[in-house]
């Protein structure tokens, strides 16, 4: 456990820590709480001290190992984010486990790395959770897009039902020929961002080229009022 924290820099991210080998711990608290725009408010080795150390203190971000000796990290990250909407969770994780993967991101995580990650990329990929974006890492997203694929493939009446509105929203535009920078001038993302979405939805819709988005669109009659 933490002390008493320090008077956060104005602007700072408040950050929780939780992992159950100290040592793991102990260097992320060296590395981040150093490291300016970032303030660790408390530390936690456990489900039961994750979830009251983010009631007293209300960290921005808590970033949370996926095994805990009490039980999942996952877990945690449900009753934190149920309890504190406002806290987002990154789970950190030693290899990619498609299951949990897709668990977290059920459970409300905004982020899922892996413990190999280089410092640098580390503190960028926790500032991107600040500014309120969403990440995986891409050892991670391949795993998950091979699920989703084959979850698609298991039946093509929920193929439509597996994209989020926002997903949808893209489709349309993909199957209007526009390009990843005209769709993301238009939904107010990044090129990166909307280059990510693509290739989910074209994982998730089971399609190998951006070019059969139409043909997908034309034949399921989307995007047309026909009440």
């Amino acid at each position: 456990m933490t002390g008493q924290p320090m008077e956060a820099h104005r602007g700072s991210l408040r950050l929780l820590i939780v992992d159950d080998h100290e040592v793991v711990r102990q260097g992320l608290v060296a590395l981040l709480d150093r490291r300016e725009g970032f303030q660790v408010v408390a530390e936690a080795g456990s489900v039961a001290e994750a979830i009251e150390q983010a009631r007293k203190f209300e960290p921005d971000v808590a970033i949370m190992d996926v095994r805990l000796p009490d039980g999942s990290g996952i877990e945690a990250c449900r009753e934190i984010r149920a309890e504190l909407p406002a806290t987002r969770v990154v789970m950190l994780t030693s290899y990619p486990d498609e299951e949990a993967v897709l668990s977290a991101i059920v459970a409300g995580a905004a982020g899922y790395l892996l413990k190999q990650i280089r410092a640098r990329d580390l503190v960028a990929a926790l500032e991107a959770v600040g500014r309120g974006e969403s990440l995986l890492d891409p050892a991670v997203t391949e795993k998950v897009l091979e699920r989703v694929r084959r979850i698609a493939t298991g039946g093509q009446v929920d193929e439509l039902a597996a994209l989020t509105p926002q997903e949808q929203k893209i489709l349309m535009l993909v199957a209007e020929g526009k390009t990843n920078k005209e769709i993301a001038s238009e939904v107010f993302l990044s090129d990166k961002t909307v280059k990510n979405y693509v290739s989910s939805i074209l994982s998730k819709l089971n399609l190998e080229r951006r070019a059969q988005a139409a043909a997908f669109v034309a034949k399921h009659r989307l995007g047309h009022n026909s009440d």
